[in-house]
């Protein structure tokens, strides 16, 4: 027996310390890789007549991911491509005559519509130079056919499945879960609110709440259905009927309504790849991978001293430093400090994926922002979300670019705090506080908010709310009482916030970058990259924790779960969409 308590113990010894060097070894390879210079990459190793492969089946976000030792256990890195990767690679591949076409797989995208249009577009973009680009796949979600369908010809398993059903969108709602276990979330809001945080609040959808997320619904399946329509030469009221009686299910339905081109297994699809390459069938395909190519939005040239800096705010915003997945002051700020002192960067452009957040860190990003404006240009690109917060933090730009399927404004603010009084009596648990004055306890987790409480943070409420809705009047000329009608946290789309002045035009990074650009009167540039950020041995460790958690942890009640502790996070006064709104 002790034999045996010896050899487990000796056994689950060397597992950790296999596990410890795994991750010496593996953080020694990032800390070699990310010192190496990636810009000096050139194209010599591509051979002629060749082929770029774009896998899209996998997270897609804005930036790419920094070096992560970890990503080796998984099929594509740390299953994250960046956008910026995928949009330099197809930009190099237009402009470099060895690579003749673009071979696509963007099936199961699992990206924001904002990011998936923006491929789209540069794709387009792909071929007016004359090449082609053939897509395929075995199964196809409604947003891969919609990445596909700007492809000369589009191929499919022949047993595949396609999606065309329209947007749905889909809100959590507490109220009776609150009531029955005795944790609900205390809300104070600004009192002029319609459907602001009412998913805390009620049951079930109000009529203002259903129409606006309608509206937004409606507005980005324009845009979807009209450039598939072009794309694949149908009519509109023919694609409407398939998607309203779901006529289009598998790929030989696909074939019959003009939806895809042929049906083919996955090495007959090849054939046709050499044929559109004109080589021999039995003659191999010279292919080359998207993160092979020097994956900058622009090729850099080491003799251009002039730069674009491209600012990433990524996740929610929160009172911290700040890194790739959370917007936080530090970072933030130590971004802009450090183009406003370089002086070879001529201009910035603020990337914002974020449904706000914490108003204090919001307004202290916006306070950096404001020290940079009138020194260099400063132009806003807003990606799949730019909410509340996020949309506080574009405000001041020198100009605000969205995609039509941007989800922005909800200029608002409030205040959760959840309060499980009603669970602790159930089990037994009572608090008692003794107080030198009437106010002193202020918040507690076991009691109701008391009236000074509430009269604080709602005049706190007022403020912010006041303050933010200055900030949109100021950077967007707009006067308080516009603003106001834009405001009560109501959502729009990319589309129908240009028409209403919070956003100045209809367009991707790359327009931003240019409009930058012209601003800044440069016509040669490198694009650079930021916040910066040094703690990266920090940074792998919880990846490699998330992926654990992700491979082990994983259930179906995570959504709803994570749904709770986004709330009980939440900390003080909120700029921030009231709900989770995920459009499918």
């Amino acid at each position: 027996m002790n034999f045996f308590k010896s050899f487990l113990a000796s056994l689950l010894g060397t597992f950790i310390a296999l596990g410890l060097i795994s991750i010496l070894f593996f953080t020694g390879i990032a800390a070699i890789a990310t010192s190496i210079n990636f810009k000096t990459v050139d194209s010599a190793f591509i051979s002629e007549n060749s082929v770029l492969n774009i896998d899209l089946n996998t997270s897609v976000r804005d930036r790419s991911p920094a070096f992560n030792p970890f990503g080796f256990f998984t099929e594509n890195a740390n299953g994250i491509i960046g956008m910026d990767a995928i949009i330099g690679s197809i930009n190099k591949a237009k402009k470099d005559e060895k690579i003749k076409g673009i071979r696509l797989n963007s099936g199961l995208i699992s990206s924001g519509w904002a990011q998936a249009r923006e491929i789209r577009n540069c794709l387009n973009e792909f071929k007016k130079s004359g090449k082609f680009i053939y897509a395929y796949a075995d199964f196809m979600s409604q947003k891969g056919y919609y990445v596909s369908s700007v492809a000369d010809s589009i191929f499919m398993n022949p047993v595949g499945s396609i999606e065309l059903k329209g947007l749905s969108s889909e809100v959590l709602y507490f109220e009776d879960f609150q009531n029955q276990y005795g944790l609900k979330m205390e809300v104070i809001r600004h009192g002029k609110y319609k459907s602001a945080v009412e998913p805390f609040l009620q049951d079930k959808m109000s009529d203002e709440n259903r129409a606006q997320i309608k509206g937004l619904l409606d507005a980005v399946w324009t845009t979807i259905s009209d450039e598939i329509v072009e794309s694949r030469a149908i009519s509109k009221k023919a694609l409407e009927k398939m998607v309203e009686e779901l006529t289009v299910t598998d790929a030989k339905e696909a074939i019959t309504n003009g939806i895809i081109d042929a049906l083919v297994y996955e090495d007959d699809f090849e054939k046709s790849i050499k044929a559109a390459l004109e080589i021999d069938k039995d003659d191999s395909i010279n292919s080359v991978e998207f993160y092979e190519l020097n994956t900058q939005m622009k090729t850099f040239d080491s003799d251009v001293k002039d730069q674009i800096a491209v600012i990433y705010a990524n996740g929610p915003i929160l009172y911290t430093s700040g890194t790739e997945e959370v917007i936080g002051k530090k970072a933030l700020n130590q971004a802009f400090q450090e183009v406003e002192t370089n002086k070879n960067i001529k201009g910035a452009v603020l990337r914002i994926d974020s449904p706000g957040g914490d108003a204090m860190t919001s307004e202290i990003i916006l306070n950096a922002m404001r020290k940079l404006k009138g020194k260099k240009p400063l132009v806003v690109s807003l990606g799949n979300i730019a909410a509340s917060g996020g949309y506080y933090i574009a405000c001041l730009g020198d100009k605000i670019y969205a995609s039509p399927m941007t989800i922005t404004g909800s200029i608002g603010v409030l205040a959760a705090f959840p309060n499980m009084r009603g669970l602790a009596e159930r089990i037994g648990i009572n608090a008692e506080q003794v107080n030198s004055h009437k106010n002193a306890m202020g918040y507690s987790l076991f009691e109701p908010l008391n009236d000074g409480f509430k009269n604080s943070t709602k005049s706190a409420i007022e403020k912010v709310y006041t303050t933010f809705k200055s900030r949109v009047s100021e950077g967007r000329s707009l006067n308080m009482e516009k603003v106001e009608d834009l405001s009560k946290g109501r959502i729009w789309s990319g589309k129908d916030a240009v028409e209403n002045g919070l956003v100045d035009a209809i367009g991707g990074l790359e327009d931003a970058i240019q409009a930058t650009a012209e601003m800044a009167a440069i016509e040669n540039y490198n694009i650079d990259s930021y916040p910066k950020y040094e703690n990266e041995f920090e940074y792998i460790f919880l990846d490699a924790l998330s992926f654990i958690r992700l491979k082990i942890f994983n259930h179906p009640i995570e959504k709803f779960a994570s749904e709770l502790i986004k709330l009980s996070e939440m900390e003080g006064i909120q700029a921030i969409i009231p709900f989770s709104i995920n459009i499918e």
